[in-house]
């Protein structure tokens, strides 16, 4: 990587060039920054195609999590908010002007996790999915020759006993939902180690890959006895709290809107779309249910309905083939359509989640190609149904994610969703400024996008506009909804796991398995899900704005183009670079 090296080199330069004037580009600060940054985690930089920091091969390394590194970390991001503080963003253009606000934004996250929230001390899950991503990026990613990736692999098993001894000192306590995925998790990472990977080594290296794997694998085995035998004799509450949480949540979204504000434009739009629903499943109620009377009860009438859509589904066998095909058939209607240009590159593989992941990623999700290294492959990820699920539990799966919803996440994950924006992303130059937007990129763009682009191709007439799937796409909307009212609601005003679950069920039609699974993700994670809703919001913003800005010269395909080729900048600064003035309300 001579360019990284090259750029690496200035960056550190920088640092004894004195602080850029208010006036001056705040490149060299992002590119110190996402260097400096992902020198703190080289899991993370492998995972981005970063290799090489000052001589250090990452791709050998594991991330140092010990109180001398933390408090080192702590240091270089005090400094950096202080340099920061002294910049004037209104004398910014435009581009600074969006960088420096996710830089101002990622600083902000890192202390706040460091000083306040310190993830470090009550969640195992940390350190589970650390090992695990550290493992499966080397062994997915071919930014290397095989024999290459499993040294590297090798190298990092090494570590992995002292890796785990160091996390049981740093962890003070847990909750218990926390611990529990936790285990399952690295129950993950020990079919990967012991089963995965060990098939793919080559027989030349197979008695090193060995004598690393023992060891790791009984120090997984010790962490997985601690955490079922000790630390969850420690349980602490999962819930932010009002203060953290809005701290947490003006961070990350970037939008400017306050918590108690999208709480309640969600909870308004949950009924509108409720009665929205009842107006479309009226026609097909009084076909497919003739001899029933309808129901004065919006959830009678609509739950019928939905019930009939998600009788057509796959079977646990046909799950990831139809997955398959229905990418196809998206990236055909995306090219027809003309909503966008397709990416040249065909480096996108649908792939079972790896189990590491599952607790996070109960149903799918998206992992781009490394930022550095686009040509590589990207992963649609799809969870499959475990085969020893009861029927019960497997048939609420399957209905949740019948043959209509699984379009709708292909779409979004996929074609034109995540996997277009990532692949617009990767054109970005100069390359610290895609590395920065890609590697830190704003979370409401992201997610928006993936739910606005399946609503721009509902509406260019995908499936001949089949009611079956505009409905179902409107369940989906209630579900983005309630992400938000759930992610607000539980963690700053105190919801019980009841009223999450009648929410979801009653109100929003979903399936007992997928409102299970939502509330166990709502307790894992803080502020995430609010960004699909807030994104999905703040995108038909910004094409409004712009439409308004531009006239009778807008075109739906220039906007969606212009708008993914800045990289996943906040939204209010995606109005200020496409448009020349501010986002309004």
């Amino acid at each position: 990587m001579p360019e990284a090296r090259c750029l690496l080199a200035l960056s550190l330069a920088l640092l004894g060039c004195g602080r850029p004037k208010p006036q001056d580009s705040v490149l060299p600060l992002a590119e110190e920054f996402v260097y400096s940054s992902l020198a703190f985690s080289p899991v993370a930089a492998t995972q981005v195609g970063y290799h090489q920091h000052q001589g250090r091969n990452l791709d050998e390394l594991l991330d140092e999590i010990t109180p001398a590194a933390l408090e080192q970390q702590r240091g270089f991001y005090r400094d950096f908010a202080q340099r920061l503080a002294k910049i004037q963003p209104e004398r910014l253009t435009p581009q600074d002007r969006a960088d420096y606000e996710i830089l101002t934004g990622q600083v902000a996250l890192v202390l706040l996790d460091l000083e306040k929230i310190q993830s470090y001390r009550h969640n195992p899950t940390l350190y589970v999915e650390l090992i695990g991503n550290a493992l499966f990026t080397p062994y997915a990613v071919e930014y290397a020759p095989l024999a290459k990736r499993v040294d590297h692999i090798t190298a990092r098993l090494k570590q992995v006993p002292g890796f785990l001894e160091r996390a049981r000192g740093m962890l003070a306590d847990s909750p218990d939902i926390w611990t529990t995925v936790a285990v399952q998790e690295n129950q993950g990472n020990t079919e990967l180690i012991d089963n995965t990977i060990r098939a793919k080594t080559p027989e030349a290296q197979r008695a090193a890959y060995d004598a690393a794997a023992g060891p790791a694998l009984e120090a997984l085995r010790r962490f997985n006895a601690f955490l079922k035998d000790d630390l969850s004799k420690r349980p602490s509450d999962w819930r932010l709290g009002a203060e953290r949480f809005a701290e947490k949540f003006r961070h990350t979204l970037g939008t400017d809107l306050t918590p108690d504000q999208v709480l309640a434009a969600a909870e308004e739009r949950l009924n509108t779309v409720r009665a929205q629903m009842l107006e479309r499943a009226r026609p097909l109620h009084r076909q497919w249910f003739p001899r029933h009377p309808e129901h004065p009860e919006l959830n009678v009438t609509v739950s019928e309905v939905l019930g009939r859509i998600a009788a057509r589904h796959a079977t646990p066998e046909s799950y990831m083939p139809d997955a398959r095909r229905d990418l196809q058939e998206a990236r055909e209607f995306t090219g027809a359509a003309g909503l966008l240009a397709l990416p040249p590159r065909d480096n996108l593989q649908v792939i079972e989640t790896p189990e590491f992941m599952r607790g996070i990623y109960a149903v799918g999700g998206f992992m781009p190609a490394p930022p550095l290294e686009p040509e590589l492959g990207a992963f649609y990820w799809v969870t499959p149904i475990p085969k020893d699920w009861p029927k019960a539990r497997i048939e609420s799966k399957l209905r949740e994610y019948n043959f209509f919803k699984l379009k709708l996440l292909t779409i979004h994950e996929a074609v034109p969703g995540h996997y277009v924006q990532f692949e617009y992303a990767a054109g970005v130059e100069p390359k610290a400024r895609r590395l920065l937007r890609s590697v830190y990129g704003n979370g409401p763009y992201v997610e928006g996008w993936a739910q606005y682009a399946t609503q721009a191709v509902l509406e260019a007439g995908y499936l001949d506009h089949s009611p079956e799937l505009r409905l179902t796409f409107e369940k989906e909307e209630l579900r983005v909804v309630a992400n938000a009212i759930l992610d607000i609601r539980l963690h700053t005003r105190g919801m019980r796991d009841q009223q999450a679950l009648d929410l979801m069920i009653q109100e929003t039609f979903q399936e007992t398995e997928e409102a299970t699974a939502k509330l166990r993700r709502a307790k894992l994670s803080f502020c995430q899900l609010p960004t699909y809703f807030v994104g999905w919001r703040d995108w038909l913003r910004v094409r409004d704005h712009c439409r308004r800005a531009q006239g009778a010269a807008f075109q739906a395909r220039q906007f969606h183009e212009q708008a993914l080729k800045q990289g996943a900048v906040p939204l209010p600064a995606l109005a200020r670079l496409l448009a020349g003035t501010a986002l309004g309300h």
